[in-house]
């Protein structure tokens, strides 16, 4: 069978390559072509445009980068049109990937969507065109299916794969002996690293007893980092964020899937965010959710404290620091949450039930 996969960010490169090593098991003759990251690529994936090139985050930056997101969309359209795929596998990156959704079902292509766009968080009318242009929609948020069921529609709920990642990562011995690590998470796009990692800095400048590390996003290169780090004892280590949760005290952590895997680590965590001034504007008119990390969300409440737009000062940051390294009745709540957090995400092995579920589609295709 012939797969083409869409991956346009980071973990979706991690979570479709996971899911791609099961299904090359299922299917011995698969050919998998597609968009997406070097984890990808070391799964064989004949790689037709690496993630590097798309991130675009937040409302403002996309309108200002349409002209070169509409281009990239009329090469997909070639690509997938050249190579014939019998399924379409489409992983998150919901601005891009519903709309090719649409094109690809016009053209009689078989589609599977892999990590659901969050259409119970803004603009639920796009459940419409899920219903219309996906053939199976493949969940890994808990609350997911019973949304989707209120509209009439049948989604596979699979657990996240997230937490079969970490179980294994969790297992290897750690590589990384420093003692008394504060992790800094400051995102996996240029524009989070500008906005997010001198406020972080600033906040852990006065911990001399502790090692500052920060991950290093495996799609960004260190000149991204270099300006921030001037007269900074941090160390900015790359392709080592597991490593660095494995031993870290506590973490400061930008908003996105970097927040439910320091919870899958245990690491007391607070989670900050800053969007572009208009984006942030039109959010608060658009998104229905009451939370910004997915602990929270899937929690639904605030275990973790998140910080937003004018909140993420160093002052507020270090402060919430102090509890998470000191109170201990605060860390004892937090482990507790993050213990029904797993209970409620592990389903067995999520991205060997995704394979499967391609691969049967692909089958009846």
């Amino acid at each position: 069978m012939k797969y083409f996969v869409i991956a346009g960010e980071a973990s979706g490169d991690m979570h479709a390559a996971n899911m791609i090593k099961y299904l090359q098991v299922m299917d011995a003759e698969a050919r998998v072509a597609g968009w997406g990251g070097d984890q990808m690529q070391a799964q064989g994936v004949q790689l037709m445009k690496h993630i590097q090139e798309l991130a675009f985050m937040g409302f403002a930056e996309v309108l200002m980068n349409i002209g070169t997101i509409l281009k990239n969309f009329t090469l997909c359209k070639k690509q997938i049109s050249a190579f014939k795929p019998d399924l379409l596998v489409l992983v998150d990156y919901p601005g891009f990937n519903l709309r090719m959704a649409g094109w690809a079902k016009k053209q009689g292509y078989k589609v599977v969507y892999y990590i659901s766009p969050t259409v119970w968080a803004w603009k639920e009318n796009r459940i419409v065109k899920v219903k219309k242009y996906v053939d199976r929609m493949i969940c890994i948020l808990p609350f997911e299916k019973a949304f989707y069921a209120r509209w009439d529609y049948a989604a596979d709920y699979v657990g996240h794969p997230t937490v079969e990642v970490i179980e294994r990562e969790k297992a290897k011995p750690s590589v990384l002996h420093y003692k008394n690590v504060i992790a800094l998470l400051p995102g996996s796009r240029k524009q989070e690293i500008d906005k997010m990692l001198p406020v972080m800095l600033q906040a852990v400048a006065e911990y001399a007893d502790f090692q500052i590390l920060i991950a290093q996003a495996p799609n960004l290169n260190k000149d991204v980092y270099a300006p921030h780090l001037k007269n900074t004892n941090a160390e900015l280590l790359q392709h080592q964020t597991y490593n660095i949760l494995k031993i870290a005290k506590v973490a400061i952590v930008t908003s996105g899937t970097a927040t439910l895997e320091t919870a899958l680590f245990n690491v007391p965590q607070l989670v900050c965010y800053i969007a572009n001034p208009v984006s942030y504007a039109i959010a608060k008119q658009l998104v229905k959710v009451k939370y910004i990390s997915l602990v929270n969300l899937i929690l639904d409440k605030p275990a973790v404290l998140e910080l937003i737009q004018d909140e993420v000062t160093s002052t507020y940051i270090r402060r919430e620091v102090e509890k998470l390294l000191k109170d201990n009745e605060r860390k004892e709540q937090l482990q507790a949450d993050y213990d029904q957090l797993k209970s409620l995400l592990h389903e067995g092995s999520a991205s060997e039930q995704v394979a499967e579920i391609i691969y049967q589609s692909a089958l009846n295709h």
